[in-house]
C-alpha cells in the first residue's frame, strides 16, 4: 500500500481511468501535505536561568507558537535549553536564540519575516528581553528528515 502510495505521489500512476488516477493523486497529496505538515521543533537556547521557564511558560510558549504556525498544539515539540553560557552580538548580557523547523511553514522569507515579528512581541513581553538580544532561526524541513513510528514522515 505504501508503495501504491508512493507512485500516485511521484506521478508514476498507471491505470486505464485517467480520471481515477487523477482523482486519486489530488487526495492523496492532500492526505499526506497535511500529515506532513504536523511535526515542529522549536528549540530555545538561553542564558536565563531555569526559573525563567517555568511549565507556564512552557505551555504559553507551545501553544503561541503552534498558533502562529497553524499546527495543533499536541503535534509541537519545544525544547528549552536555560543557564547556557551565551554570548549573544558580543555581550553576556540575558538573551535567547531560537531554532524554529517545520515542514511547509518555514519555507519562504515573507513567512518566516510574519512569524519573527510575532515572536519577537511574545518573547520580549514574556522574558522582558529586548529585541537585540534574540536571535531566530527557520528551518524549512523535508519530510524525509523527519523520523516518527520507526519511517520518515514521506511514508506516513
Amino acid at each position: 500500500m505504501r508503495y501504491l502510495y508512493y507512485r500516485v505521489l511521484h506521478g508514476d500512476c498507471y491505470t486505464a481511468n485517467k480520471n481515477t488516477c487523477t482523482e486519486w493523486t489530488g487526495r492523496l497529496r492532500s492526505v499526506v501535505s497535511r500529515k506532513r505538515k504536523n511535526m515542529p521543533f522549536v528549540d530555545l537556547q538561553s542564558n536565563l536561568p531555569a526559573n525563567s521557564f517555568p511549565e507556564e511558560f512552557l505551555k504559553k510558549m507551545c501553544s503561541f507558537v503552534a498558533s502562529i504556525l497553524g499546527k495543533p498544539v499536541d503535534r509541537m515539540h519545544l525544547i528549552v535549553k536555560p543557564g547556557l553560557p551565551m554570548i549573544l552580538a558580543g555581550s553576556c548580557s540575558p538573551c535567547v536564540v531560537m531554532s524554529i523547523s517545520a515542514i511547509g511553514v518555514t519555507d519562504t522569507a515573507d513567512k518566516n519575516k510574519d512569524h519573527s515579528a510575532k515572536l519577537f512581541e511574545f518573547l520580549t513581553r514574556e522574558l522582558t528581553l529586548t529585541e537585540d538580544r534574540i536571535a531566530l532561526q527557520f528551518y524549512n524541513l523535508q519530510p524525509h528528515q523527519v523520523g516518527k513510528k520507526g519511517t520518515v514522515m514521506s511514508f506516513l
